[in-house]
């Protein structure tokens, strides 16, 4: 086995889409998972729309999107007692179609560049797998397993076991573990996660069962909440053809069953897996030495609600890519690695916490369905199921829905980084609401725009560092390319100054992007001293 710049410990869609991005950026990669295959479990289901841009970039949100569930088909979510009749309450969540034709026809800021989408973990691996497979430079290896490390001065060593029982070392320069919740890579390094190790154990079972979908009386959607005192809930996956049911309960035995309630109908289904999980609230302690990483869920975990878990882990490995891309290609300073740890560490945690509301509204409606469960399941009284459905609405907007979030999953900001020039009237703020905002503030990420060919603005960002502009180009502005050359760093300059009220949603003339296209600087006029504003941003100073 060839020794890489990078070893990746862990091929689930983080590890994954580290190696994608490292690949696509012309560094070379080892991946290796301790798994001899991608697991047939729906471990989540659901990319946000933040994702899905990063998919987009990499040229492969088209196949995730075939890979997953239909684009016009409705993504809403449905309280009920079975899906045999009607449903208690609705929570309309417009399709992906939909969701596309609204931010098109809006074209603000508001929407993303591309919607949200349901794929399940079973089929989003394997399809991140076969894409890192292509990429060259890249080296994906399942059924080695990492034993041990050592970090040294300018490599780390690692020593791997095939599953033959061959063991072998690995030099490279940098590790990162997307290894998961037991993270060998975390526990070499001696960090520690910090929160909450067990918030109730779930059952999850995963069926197969081909027409149910078209079937459904509730009505078509992704998310069925049961009024039960069992937290049952059933998540159509991207085929439509196989459902998780999870619930709280400790016998394996009884998932059938229960499934067989849930649907209330003759059915003819096979059961694929029934296991149980614990759900936890958890962040490391740190995120980072020098040459070592944690993405992902090595590094933080999250109740399922809302759906943060694998996205911010995406969000990890996209902000590690290019920080490592820097660093090995020698136009990243030394001191852009570090901020790793200064801008993601604060994600995870905020991340967490709006796991945690998420869950605690649930926790409402949940313990209203466990007092009125008789009323609504057995005596059908229509004022119980009124009330209740009422609850369950407003609650279940606070985050657990695929069109909540807004905020958390596009308006985040990387606060207090060294590589981000703030203004002196700077908030200090991200969104921690449902609704997003567009903002170019510093360390925003940039709101999406169409272009009058229909193409998106970052289909012209090239993976380097970009200014957008939406006034006439001077001489000033190009001292600023002059300056990023002179650091052999990726630069282009985009006008955009054709598209309506590109000027009202930018906020400023010019504004400088990061390779992960979030802003590191912006102005109405050129910077006063460019050389060292690409010296800031690129961690030279």
């Amino acid at each position: 086995m060839s020794d890489r710049p990078v070893l990746i410990v862990g091929g689930g869609p983080v590890g994954l889409m580290l190696a994608i991005d490292l690949g696509q950026r012309g560094i070379e990669c080892l991946l290796i998972d301790k798994r001899p295959e991608p697991s047939f479990l729906p471990k989540m289901e659901r990319c946000h729309a933040r994702t899905m841009e990063h998919f987009r970039r990499l040229g492969i949100a088209d196949a995730v999107r075939n890979a997953g569930y239909p684009a016009d088909l409705p993504l809403d979510a449905f309280l009920v007692t079975s899906l045999a009749e009607p449903a208690i309450a609705q929570l309309r969540v417009p399709s992906v179609a939909e969701a596309r034709q609204q931010g098109k026809q809006a074209n603000d800021g508001r929407f993303p560049a591309e919607p949200y989408q349901i794929v399940s973990q079973y089929a989003l691996e394997p399809l991140l797998k076969s894409v890192a497979e292509k990429v060259r430079g890249v080296a994906v290896r399942f059924g080695c397993e990492l034993l041990s490390f050592a970090e040294h001065e300018d490599e780390v060593v690692a020593r791997v076991r095939d599953l033959a029982g061959r063991e072998e070392t690995i030099t490279s320069r940098y590790l990162v573990g997307c290894d998961g919740g037991s993270s060998t890579v975390r526990t070499g390094l001696g960090f520690r996660l910090e929160g909450q190790a067990n918030l109730g154990e779930q059952m999850q079972a995963l069926f197969h069962c081909e027409g149910l979908f078209d079937r459904f009386a509730t009505g078509k959607g992704a998310h069925y909440y049961r009024a039960d005192d069992q937290w049952t809930f059933l998540i159509t996956q991207g085929d439509t053809r196989h459902f998780s049911l999870h619930a709280m309960i400790d016998d394996e035995a009884a998932m059938p069953a229960l499934f067989e309630t849930m649907v209330g109908m003759p059915i003819s289904y096979k059961t694929l897996y029934v296991g149980k999980w614990t759900m936890r609230r958890l962040l490391s302690n740190r995120y980072a030495s020098k040459r070592a990483f944690l993405a992902g869920d090595a590094a933080h975990l999250v109740t399922p609600n809302g759906g943060l878990g694998m996205n911010t882990g995406i969000g990890d490995a996209i902000d590690l890519a290019w920080k490592l891309a820097g660093t090995l290609q020698g136009w990243g300073g030394p001191d852009l690695l570090a901020t790793y740890e200064v801008e993601r560490r604060p994600i995870g945690e905020r991340n967490v916490k709006a796991s945690q509301r998420a869950f605690e509204a649930r926790l409402v409606w949940r313990n209203r369905c466990a007092i009125e469960c008789s009323a609504v399941m057995k005596s059908n009284d229509q004022a119980a199921r009124t009330r209740l459905g009422q609850v369950w609405l407003d609650e279940h907007r606070k985050g657990a829905s695929l069109a909540g979030l807004g905020g958390i999953i596009l308006g985040y900001r990387y606060l207090k980084s060294p590589i981000v020039c703030y203004e002196s009237d700077d908030d200090g703020a991200d969104q921690a609401s449902y609704q997003y905002i567009p903002t170019t503030r510093p360390g925003a990420r940039l709101p999406h725009l169409w272009l009058k060919d229909g193409s998106a603005v970052q289909d012209h960002l090239h993976g380097g560092y970009a200014l957008v502009t939406c006034a006439p180009r001077t001489a000033e502005l190009e001292k600023l390319a002059e300056a990023f050359r002179s650091l052999r760093c990726p630069f282009q300059v985009l006008d955009v100054s054709a598209v309506p009220h590109a000027r009202d949603i930018y906020e400023k003339d010019h504004v400088l992007l990061r390779p992960d296209l979030h802003v590191a600087w912006r102005g109405d006029t050129a910077p006063a001293d460019p050389a060292r504003l690409a010296a800031v941003v690129t961690g030279q100073i």
